[in-house]
């Protein structure tokens, strides 16, 4: 069946992590800022972390991602006033992301998918994150809003991969099919299982230098690519998908 679209996850796949110490450092003293503690910001942030780690057991057992609000009012600081850390949620989710460091798009990314797009294929995002405004601003700041047929956002749907539902929301939006669509992502048990059980028709997984794939009979891909721009030897347009074009494993 011919191929229309082509969904990708961020995290891992898209976008990469980029430790930038002014960054990580601004974003953990605004947090501490807010939050009023004594704790220097590099020990309030580890604090945080692990209750971050609690609430992610939650959001990965039943698939869901919290509001901020609740977010914070719940698992991260249940201890300050609630207006209070309601009034500041978003500004924290935020800052929250940037502790870690700096989102910058992998190389030959933008290139891409700007190039997938001129082969005549849609290209929408499907991405588990917290924080409701991260990614409209990337978006907007770099200009490739116009690139990408929907945008969806655990942060935003509250749904979380592998559940279907988020998958077939963008299906929805972009006016495609499952089986006229190829999702790509780099985490087999969230990406891959999620997009099979929304009746894809075709997975890629990346596998980037430094990384290595975990395969079971479940999860694996149709192919694996290990650098972004190997996407468009296995999307050449006119609507075809060729995987036997990238690396073909068994588990």
């Amino acid at each position: 069946m011919e191929t229309k679209a082509i969904f990708l996850d961020l995290g891992g796949t898209f976008r990469e992590v980029v430790e930038i110490p002014e960054v990580y450092n601004k974003a953990r003293a605004r947090i501490a800022e807010i939050c009023q503690t004594d704790m220097d910001p590099d020990t309030y942030w580890a604090f945080i972390n692990k209750r971050y780690d609690v609430y992610r057991e939650w959001a990965l057992r039943f698939l869901c991602e919290a509001p901020e609000k609740l977010l914070w009012t719940r698992w991260l600081v249940p201890e300050l006033d609630r207006d209070y850390v309601e009034a500041h949620a978003v500004e924290l989710t935020e800052n929250f992301r940037l502790a870690k460091g700096d989102r910058q798009v992998v190389p030959h990314g933008i290139e891409t998918v700007r190039e997938l797009r001129r082969r005549g294929y849609k290209v929408g995002i499907i991405s588990d994150l917290v924080g409701t405004v991260e990614i409209d601003k990337w978006l907007d700041r770099d200009g490739i809003r116009d690139l990408f047929c929907t945008v969806k956002q655990s942060s935003v749907t509250l749904l979380r991969k592998p559940h279907p539902a988020i998958y077939f929301q963008a299906l929805d939006e972009a006016g495609v099919r499952g089986e006229e669509s190829v999702f790509v992502g780099d985490n087999l048990n969230r990406d891959i299982i999620g997009a099979k059980a929304a009746g894809f028709g075709g997975t890629v997984s990346v596998e980037y230098p430094g990384k290595r794939l975990k395969l079971t009979q479940e999860n694996v891909p149709d192919c694996i690519i290990h650098d972004f721009a190997d996407l468009l030897n296995v999307f050449p347009g006119n609507g075809e998908f060729h995987p036997e074009n990238a690396e073909r494993r068994d588990p």
